[in-house]
């Protein structure tokens, strides 16, 4: 018995069970005046298992009609606290939210969050899956029914009952056959917890001695509460479903606080032999049971009639159960496990129900996985190289990772290039070269005219290097900016030799590039080797107007019984000018309008967006990364092999970022003028500054405060500099 005690002191008292990590979606929130049509929000309240009522007037359900959403929002334990329950009122007025009222306090509010999609589950070897419950947040109809089908005497016995024990033998032995058990709610709680399947009196004699124990050592409560989270409810593949709470995400979709007493009856009904009351397998025997146990509570006063007439008559009304399948999404949750792997490191710490909040965005993510595997079987058709691809969708402002593509198959579990594939970059590290330029705006504008004439430089080696453009041809010189929208080699590496390659490898890094490569002419056409994730970090920083933030998919980590473990802290850094970056944003506009990109200028006439295509020797790899206002977007398509594709990045990556964009709405892009830019008009061969207005003169944004004011018209006469009008007193005593 000392021993017995001890063995049930110990695991009764602290962790009874492995719980998986659960990990959850971000958020939706709603802002008054933000731009997210009813249907966004409708999707997500269906992806959430909210159930559309003509009534909205219990947790989980909603009603739509004309422009309003009324919902009552679930109580949930955020990372910053705890919300109740929430009645809203939510009116749009064409695509905008037009008001947010809280009618539990008859409020006007600013803003809401819904709760967060749970994603998956991180379940360890045990191949156990549950969520725990308390007994006061689960409807009171649930240990009632529990009581009165499993053990009626369970308030009055000592964890044993010998009277029930004598009644199933003389039950059995009239049936001639098992038809009746005699354990208590306690002791099937030993056998699941502590003892093995053995049917050995020895067996028989340590269970009740354990029941016993724990009868005297714990309150009902608790060994109930114990009972709700330990008791085996099904099959979900290899897992095995342990508990109510799991149980009724996994047969009605919906937590166990929401569930209806027929819901509640299946479940009980269940447990005499959760195989045989398969209600995925076995719908009659199930509804059969459940209607028997559903006729146990009416008797016992704990339903009406008309309330019993009226659940004996309701289907099963059974989930899909996908929602709990697990491996969703794979390559995203591949980083937040390398991510958990540094902030849990204790493994322990991971199987203890701890909720992981990421970032998330389960739409933008089914997007890209649908745009990345719709494109790439159009594309694979007429090419014998076996296409791959992988693809990022980050916040600009947050650093955020909204949605991670490591393969074309979006759900194999193996190799995740979007975070592990080293492929060279091409034309994509482009911006970085005239970044660097640019940052010297007494040197570089966007006019300033860049030679593009054959030219050949030679190593250490004396290895000889002629760098051509694509088309084979030479303008003899070129706009800066025309040189980057039209991703032209030679003006490029003519820029780059002009303003160091020890300055472009600063810059790089500044981007946020950490990979180790080869400081040679040749990188500043892409001569190196990064990851998609690298690759999106350069271009976060560079659509961010220069303010790096680091990328990660953790937000933060909380306890099983939601106290804040862990949580990603907030950092920004100013890696480049913004005014310089605001100029290369608006190079990157014009390669979308104009250059490599155009086609998405096309495709979205009214939709502003910034961007970039990359080709690397031999089409072996085809690269984009593009942004709207919102997100950047960065996607590479190629061979495992390092075969050619015979892409180029607007033949392969960029139709993969254009399907993205179809399947969304993406938002104009728009950028805060820095002080000190307007606009300054400058002589197409010259690049000296001209008035406005000038026949062969471009007008670009500019530093102003650095450029020189125009000498000439437009007829090249000089201007004359008007003398500054003297003030009467420098008149009256002759100062000059």
């Amino acid at each position: 018995m000392i021993y017995l005690d001890a063995q049930i002191k110990h695991t009764f008292s602290g962790n009874k069970w492995e719980v998986p990590a659960q990990i959850f979606a971000r958020p939706l929130v709603l802002n008054v005046e933000q731009e997210i049509t009813p249907k966004e929000v409708l999707d997500e309240l269906k992806l959430l298992g909210y159930r559309s009522v003509n009534n909205a007037d219990s947790s989980g359900e909603y009603q739509y009609n004309n422009g309003t959403l009324v919902v009552q929002r679930r109580a949930f334990s955020f990372p910053d606290g705890d919300e109740p329950l929430r009645h809203i009122r939510v009116s749009w007025q064409s695509n905008r939210i037009a008001s947010i009222e809280d009618r539990s306090s008859q409020q006007k509010i600013s803003r809401i969050r819904l709760e967060p999609w749970l994603v998956t589950r991180m379940v360890s070897s045990s191949q156990e899956d549950r969520m725990l419950v308390q007994l006061d947040n689960v409807p009171a109809l649930l240990p009632k029914a529990l009581i009165l089908v499993e053990d009626r005497d369970f308030y009055d016995h000592h964890g044993v009952a010998p009277l029930s024990i004598l009644r199933a033998l003389v039950a059995n032995i009239r049936a001639g056959k098992t038809v009746q058990g005699g354990s208590t709610l306690t002791q099937q709680l030993v056998k699941n917890l502590y003892l093995t399947r053995e049917k050995a009196i020895t067996r028989k004699i340590k269970e009740a001695l354990m029941a016993l124990i724990i009868d005297a050592r714990y309150s009902k409560d608790d060994i109930l509460q114990a009972y709700l989270n330990e008791v085996f409810l099904g099959q979900n593949g290899k897992m095995a479903v342990h508990g109510f709470g799991l149980a009724s995400y996994y047969y009605f979709d919906r937590p166990a606080n929401e569930m209806s007493p027929p819901e509640i009856a299946t479940l009980v009904a269940m447990i005499k032999g959760p195989s045989y009351y398969n209600p995925r397998r076995y719908e009659e025997r199930v509804l059969e049971r459940r209607n028997l146990v559903l006729r146990i509570l009416f008797e016992e006063n704990e339903i009406d009639r008309r309330e019993y007439q009226q659940y004996i008559n309701a289907p099963l009304g059974l989930a899909s159960g996908a929602s709990l399948a697990s491996g969703k999404h794979p390559a995203f949750m591949d980083k937040v496990r390398r991510e958990l792997s540094t902030i849990l490191a204790d493994p322990q710490l991971r199987d203890s129900g701890v909720k992981v909040f990421t970032t998330l965005d389960i739409y933008a993510q089914r997007r890209a996985e649908k745009a990345m595997k719709e494109t790439l079987n159009g594309l694979q058709s007429d090419r014998k190289a076996v296409l791959q691809g992988a693809m990022l969708v980050t916040d600009i402002a947050s650093g955020e990772i909204r949605a991670i593509v490591g393969s074309r198959e979006t759900g194999f579990k193996g190799f995740n290039r979007a975070l592990d594939a080293k492929r060279q970059v091409g034309s994509l590290i482009k911006p970085a070269v005239y970044l660097t330029a640019l940052e010297d705006p007494v040197e570089y504008n966007l006019a300033t005219p860049l030679a593009d004439k054959p030219i050949t430089l030679e190593n250490a080696s004396g290895k000889t290097w002629s760098p051509k453009n694509a088309d084979k041809t030479f303008r003899g010189q070129v706009a800066l900016i025309d040189g980057l929208a039209n991703s032209l080699n030679v003006p490029t590496v003519n820029l780059g030799m002009q303003v160091g390659l020890k300055n472009i490898t600063d810059t790089i890094r500044r981007l946020g590039v950490e990979s180790d490569f080869k400081e040679v002419p040749a990188m500043t056409l892409g001569a190196m080797s990064l990851t998609p994730f690298e690759t999106n970090q350069m271009y976060q920083t560079i659509s961010n107007n220069g303010r790096y933030i680091p990328l990660h998919t953790v937000s933060s980590v909380v306890s099983a019984n939601n106290r804040l473990i862990w949580q990603h802290a907030e950092f920004y850094s100013q890696r480049a000018d913004e005014a310089a970056t605001y100029l290369l944003n608006y190079a990157l506009y014009k390669v979308t309008t104009e250059g490599t990109a155009s086609r998405v200028g096309r495709t979205f006439p009214g939709v502003n967006m910034g961007g970039k295509t990359g080709t690397t020797d031999d089409y072996r790899d085809s690269w984009f990364s593009g942004f709207d206002r919102n997100n950047v977007i960065t996607v590479w398509v190629g061979n495992d092999d390092n075969q050619p594709v015979l892409l180029t990045g607007a033949g392969g990556a960029l139709p993969v970022f254009i399907n993205y964009q179809k399947l969304q709405e993406p938002k104009s892009l728009t950028r805060r003028f820095p002080e000190g830019l307007g606009i300054a008009h400058f002589d197409k061969d010259t690049g000296e500054v001209v008035i406005a207005g000038c026949p062969d003169s471009m007008s670009v944004p500019a530093i102003l405060d650095v450029l020189p004011p125009a000498s000439q018209d437009c007829y090249g006469q000089p201007i004359r500099k008007e003398k500054k009008k003297k003030s009467w007193w420098e008149r009256l005593f002759g100062n000059d």
